[in-house]
């Protein structure tokens, strides 16, 4: 195809697809419903705190090969913090215990014969064992193979919960695998953590939007696709607000939305509908970063702990029963876990509470059988969005790597 290309959705499958695209010399117009650019990953100014906030944490690593591309188009690296070497700090707030998980560089994993680099009580063979979860293909889940092992509950779990938002109990092994084969187990020049320095906008949004757009890319913000209509297998119009937009023969059509989205832009199509939720708790306060910038905690209402330039920001992943709960409360749960992992002062600061109540799909067998490819049955539309069958559970990384698949789909 040679045509135009029409991106529906300027999240971050919609921008990789775009910023793909005009690599390439395709011209594109997109079109989301919102305000911005970003989707669910985003940030905002949030006029209770007085301060620019993320709606949601995320943790790359480096192993994210198309996140790192992604990045890269635009010189990004550097707008992302990160420690000098791979350091994965936790708290067990059980018993008060801190450690790091803390791989080499290079291939050769050396660092699971130091007692300093490990997990605190386990052993080599410990984490020789975890490698068996490389020759999984069936619908085992992370809970049913690692149960019984020593690494389970200060290690496996909270990087199942972080990188799957499901519970152990439900999440597929084999999704955790793909995970763990392009990071931890392909060494730790894979596993450096990045996260925004200044915003997932400054850092992650609004420069490829920018590059886009240097490039001829259009963006048309607050621009609701409502239909699509059809004709002889191939999309003929998009249904805008002020009016059909029609496509020429050569053009084409990129489906980046959610999929409940999706599945009303285009009936029949199968799309997983089993969501979970991320709460997130951003503090005004400040604290000391640490060598990470971030800490894990083992045993808390709060997992992970982001310190940020003015404010410190919680994630809490599978967290549907949590959501639930009022904002206060969820507050007051949190805040002791953060006031123990960062040595801070008793009285709780000002805080927002942000619920993501379908941020993912759930990373279970059934939902795995219904996420669907690139293509569809229509011959100039495409699918692109974290929850396709990338390979990958629904991550940053899921959704880069889907555009990117759009766009060579696209240009040969």
């Amino acid at each position: 195809m040679t045509g135009h290309v029409h991106v529906i959705g300027a999240g971050l499958a919609g921008l990789s697809a775009t910023l793909a695209l005009t690599a390439r010399g395709r011209t594109v117009s997109v079109y989301e419903s919102g305000p911005a650019a970003g989707g669910r990953c985003r940030s905002y100014f949030d006029r209770e705190l007085g301060m620019t906030v993320d709606n949601g944490n995320h943790l790359l690593l480096s192993g994210n090969r198309a996140a790192m591309r992604y990045l890269d188009a635009f010189a990004g690296r550097s707008a992302m913090a990160r420690p000098d070497e791979p350091t994965f700090p936790f708290l067990d707030l059980a018993n008060d215990q801190r450690w790091a998980v803390r791989p080499n560089r290079g291939r050769y994993p050396w660092w699971v014969l130091s007692r300093a680099r490990r997990v605190p009580g386990t052993r080599l063979m410990n984490y020789l064992a975890l490698r068996r979860i490389l020759g999984i293909r069936d619908d085992t889940t992370v809970y049913a193979m690692f149960r019984q092992e020593p690494l389970y509950r200060p290690l496996i779990a909270p990087l199942t919960i972080a990188a799957l938002n499901t519970q152990p109990e439900q999440a597929l092994a084999r999704l955790l695998a793909a995970v763990l084969r392009e990071t931890l187990m392909a060494g730790g020049n894979a596993c450096l953590p990045m996260f925004p320095r200044g915003g997932l906008s400054a850092a992650l949004i609004d420069p490829a939007v920018a590059l886009s757009a240097s490039r001829g890319a259009t963006f048309h913000f607050g621009r609701r696709i409502a239909a699509l209509e059809i004709a002889g297998g191939r999309v003929i119009s998009l249904a805008g607000p002020d009016g059909p937009i029609p496509l020429g023969p050569a053009d084409a059509v990129v489906l980046a939305v959610p999929p409940w989205v999706a599945s009303d832009l285009l009936p029949g199509l199968q799309v997983p509908a089993a969501f979970e939720a991320i709460v997130n708790v951003h503090f005004r306060i400040d604290a000391d970063p640490g060598p990470a910038g971030f800490i894990g905690l083992i045993g808390g209402t709060a997992e992970w702990v982001f310190v940020k330039p003015g404010h410190v920001s919680t994630t809490t992943s599978a967290a549907h029963r949590l959501a639930e709960s009022d904002a206060d409360r969820i507050a007051a749960s949190v805040w002791p876990n953060v006031r123990t992992a960062l040595d801070l002062p008793a009285p709780m600061p000002p805080c927002r509470v942000v619920k993501e109540r379908r941020a993912t799909i759930t990373a279970t067998a059934a939902q795995e059988r219904r996420r669907p490819g690139a293509r569809t049955e229509l011959a100039n539309l495409l699918l692109a969005g974290d929850w396709t069958a990338t390979g990958l559970p629904a991550t940053i990384e899921s959704a880069i790597r889907s555009g990117e698949t759009v766009a060579s789909l696209l240009t040969g």
